[in-house]
């Protein structure tokens, strides 16, 4: 008989025979979902499921720690999750964890060890977690969530009391850390920002390598689901500034900084990297790396493990799922498409999409299978879309979500697929999928900030307006600089607007229309003062609105306001409608 001592979590639905008798079907399906990403969780984090029947499972891990990281990412995914459903349909697991001695059958673990978990699993509350006393003296001092003694409890069948200890995992609450004023508090575990890399070539043409090796850095940094890491719009607000790190560590709440530089010289580069605590100011890790340029996907899979590895080596040995995006051999079709992302993040004018849609075509050309191109182009199709710019937005949306499904089915794993194709659910006027693609983005990537936005956005236009708020509250905190704050604020606007918080969604609109006067934070803001009966400030922003309507105006108003119900956006359009804004008899048609 083989033994061995295995970690093990036990799990099962609190409920879950009420939650079938009500609605079988619905039971099922969300049964399902919550199952895949269960899945995808323990196998991230060095884990695997040996049993499972009906609404329980069973997993092994060799880390106590990594253990019970699963079980915080799994209650912390189905808590995001079940905000999309209805009280009555929310299915929250509750897990057990254990540290013992099991007996090998197999691809089956049996016994003692395994018995316990079980019995632990039944302790705990809805969406609770407990972990064995056994347990937890290999975790003590290596994680940061609060564990809670509940005494040595008496477990069926068990024939020695058990000492058991609930794990507090509520995550922290963004608005409570600053989001919305003050100085940002530091997160639960470690954070970091990526500064824009240096263009330290003798040709400025090379600005966009540099920019480009930086934001695939922050990219593979931000897939270590236990670091938080600013999301590249705000990192990149400090590019071509003076470092001060310590200024920026209190500016993006953040404990780590990295920086360095890029120099390119024909098909050789030189990449220098440091990374540097903000409080203190001290180096704690720098290395120079001289390659032929074909090499520049091992530079970032090298300096991305240098840097998790300095700041906690044992994240680097747990998580199991890191970049391993799937990129392209075709190095002009890679450069193609950093040019496009980079005329992309530019985004000044009309001009700089069209040209980042010819950058992105073009990458697609030279490697029709390169996933990350596919999925610029739906992205700067969309942006041209929202931003106004698009003469033909019918043409620009038929094409976006065509190269949308295109990046999901070409690589399934990365984030962004999933984010455009939750672009192209918008599109489609298809909230309730919208909803499902960027939850599988966060589940992917939880430090995504334009996931969580995204999440918001479609909660709005799915009728879940008080949900909508924490992902975009998360949002703001993952980019607390990024250019794009006034959507940030739009959208948390419209969601008070929908609650009837008129007052809050006028103090939201004004404060991102402070950052920059876009078309629909002008409207959102019109339709607030409509419902306070503000006339006179109504009167004075129409002018400015009717000035400033989108070229392709009647298909742009359709694309912007992708509600689910109609009595929802007939509750936008009378806010518009008492303000005085002239409308066409057309429920989705504006002049």
């Amino acid at each position: 008989m083989e033994r061995k001592l295995a970690v093990i979590l036990a799990g099962d639905v609190a409920g879950y025979s009420r939650l079938v008798a009500a609605n079988e079907e619905d039971a099922l399906a969300t049964l399902s979902v919550y199952g895949a990403t269960i899945g995808d969780l323990v196998r991230e984090h060095g884990g695997r499921i040996f049993g499972s029947a009906g609404d329980s499972m069973v997993a092994e891990f060799h880390s106590a720690v990594q253990g019970v990281r699963a079980a915080v990412a799994i209650q912390r995914a189905l808590h995001r999750r079940n905000a999309d459903l209805p009280v009555d349909r929310r299915m929250e697991f509750r897990l057990g964890l254990n540290l013992g001695d099991v007996v090998v059958s197999g691809d089956n673990l049996l016994g003692d060890g395994v018995n316990v978990a079980a019995r632990l699993q039944e302790v705990a509350l809805p969406s609770g977690i407990c972990v064995s006393g056994a347990l937890r003296e290999q975790i003590e001092g290596k994680l940061d969530f609060p564990l809670v003694s509940m005494g040595d409890r008496t477990l069926k069948n068990i024939p020695r009391p058990v000492p058991v200890h609930r794990v507090d995992w509520s995550r922290e609450d963004p608005v409570e850390a600053g989001v919305l004023g003050g100085p940002l508090r530091l997160p639960d575990k470690p954070s970091i920002a990526v500064l824009p890399f240096v263009n330290m070539s003798d040709d400025p043409e090379q600005e966009f390598f540099a920019d480009g090796l930086t934001e695939d850095i922050i990219t593979a940094l931000s897939l270590y689901r236990w670091f938080f890491v600013i999301a590249q719009n705000s990192s990149f607000v400090f590019k071509g500034r003076a470092v001060d790190v310590k200024q920026i560590g209190r500016d993006l709440g953040v404990r780590y900084i990295v920086e360095g530089s890029v120099r390119r010289v024909g098909m050789r580069i030189r990449v220098t990297g440091q990374l540097i605590e903000a409080e203190s100011g001290v180096h704690l890790w720098a290395q120079r790396y001289d390659r032929e340029i074909a090499d520049i996907f091992a530079i970032q899979d090298e300096l991305t493990q240098n840097v998790v590895g300095a700041i906690e080596p044992e994240i680097l040995i747990g998580e199991s799922r890191r970049a391993l995006l799937r990129t392209t051999d075709n190095l002009d079709a890679y450069e193609s498409h950093m040019r496009g992302t980079w005329l992309h993040n530019a985004q000044d004018t009309a001009e700089h999409f069209s040209e980042a849609i010819i950058w992105h075509r073009r990458a697609i050309e030279l490697d029709p299978s390169f996933a990350r191109a596919h999925m610029m182009l739906a992205r700067s199709l969309y942006a041209r879309c929202l931003r106004g710019f698009s003469d033909d937005v019918d043409r620009d949306s038929t094409e976006l979500r065509l190269e949308a499904e295109r990046a999901v089915a070409l690589d399934p794993r990365d984030p962004y697929s999933h984010y455009v194709m939750c672009l192209g659910h918008f599109a489609a006027h298809n909230a309730p999928a919208a909803v499902e693609a960027s939850q599988q983005a966060i589940d992917l990537n939880p430090n995504f900030a334009l996931a969580h936005m995204a999440l918001g956005w479609a909660r709005i236009f799915a009728g879940h307006f008080a949900e909508a708020c924490d992902p975009l509250h998360m949002a703001l905190r993952l980019s607390p600089h990024d250019p794009f704050t006034y959507h940030f604020f739009d959208r948390l606007a419209l969601s008070h607007y929908h609650l009837s918080n008129y007052e809050e969604a006028t103090h939201y609109s004004e404060r991102g229309l402070s950052l920059r006067r876009a078309y629909f934070n002008r409207l959102v803001l019109l339709a607030s003062l409509g419902q306070l009966d503000r006339h006179d400030e109504a009167r004075r922003l129409i002018p400015e609105i009717l000035a400033h309507a989108p070229t392709d105006l009647e298909h742009y108003w359709k694309f912007l306001t992708p509600y689910v119900a109609t009595n929802h956006y007939d509750h936008f359009v009378d806010g518009l409608r008492k303000a005085g804004l002239p409308l066409l008899n057309s429920p989705r048609e504006q002049c």
